[in-house]
């Protein structure tokens, strides 16, 4: 393995605020190093107010390109050069990718989603999937399911600063996909109920379940789940939520974190940068590894 940086090392980057807690970092150079890449993945505190000059420097820098978080996902688009459709429908960016000196903006969260449930044997084709969140986790997972050819998109978000984006999704999938979506108060508890218990695939994109919010879950009652369904909760730490053990209590037969998201988002990143395809599964050690370790 190359484990070592010289004048010819690549830099790719990671601008969000706050984000030194990210496991993007041990992920992707765990990757470089295991495919002999002259590449190294470093992350930056940039809020909003740094954004501008983060982006100069991606070009300044010659660096490859850049991941994104919050809160700069949608803020970024007015310093890119171009975006690709996914990113375009969903009006927000987690990569960049830096062609000498040209900047476009691709969004790999919601192909991260599906391509985890694809590897865990789940399709959301001719599913009806239920989404709580419209932010920057939870607009990519709607609109990708949409185009993957879900019959019907569910979206319960609460009256705050992403209910209007909520409504846009809403509205890009019904006019650009041939999936139909309906947008649902998250405080009318009986509809969010009855969603609950007709729907597939039920996908929390929210941060309730980490941080402060660890001990807390949208769904504290099992009987409002079913046997047959999919739960996917996309915080990954801790790696078994609230959300979790409710679903686990009421036998749910497939609950997941989002662990295998993370990688799999960032696995699509990796192959826009580099070429090639990231080794998910020695990644996927490591990052386990790394979790015995801090533990």
């Amino acid at each position: 393995m190359n484990n070592f940086i010289d004048g010819h090392t690549i830099l790719i980057g990671l601008m969000a605020y706050p984000i030194r807690h990210s496991m993007s970092p041990t992920m992707h150079n765990a990757a470089f190093q295991k495919l002999n890449l002259n590449f190294v993945y470093l992350a930056f505190d940039v809020d909003a107010p740094q954004l501008a000059d983060g982006v100069k420097a991606i070009r300044t820098l010659e660096m490859r390109g850049s991941n994104v978080s919050m809160p700069n996902k949608q803020k970024i688009i007015q310093y890119l050069d171009k975006l690709d459709i996914t990113s375009e429908l969903n009006q927000a960016v987690n990569t960049v990718v830096n062609d000498n000196g040209v900047l476009t903006g691709y969004t790999t969260d919601g192909v991260g989603f599906i391509n985890d449930l694809k590897k865990k044997g789940h399709s959301v084709k001719d599913q009806t999937v239920l989404v709580t969140g419209a932010g920057g986790a939870g607009t990519p997972i709607a609109i990708q399911s949409a185009l993957e050819g879900a019959k019907e998109i569910l979206i319960f978000n609460q009256h705050d600063e992403h209910w209007d984006n909520a409504q846009r999704n809403a509205e890009v999938i019904n006019q650009k996909t041939a999936s139909k979506a309906k947008v649902f108060d998250l405080s009318d508890t009986d509809a969010f109920k009855t969603a609950l218990q007709t729907c597939d695939i039920y996908c929390d994109a929210t941060g309730v379940g980490m941080g402060k919010l660890a001990d807390m879950s949208l769904v504290e009652d099992p009987s409002w789940f079913k046997p047959d369904m999919v739960v996917f909760d996309t915080v990954y730490a801790p790696r078994t939520t609230k959300l979790m053990q409710v679903a686990q209590q009421a036998g749910v037969k497939f609950v997941y974190n989002g662990l295998g998201m993370m990688v799999e988002q960032g696995a699509a990143a990796f192959k826009l940068w580099t070429g090639q395809d990231m080794p998910i599964e020695f990644v996927k050690q490591q990052l386990l590894a790394k979790d015995a370790q801090d533990d």
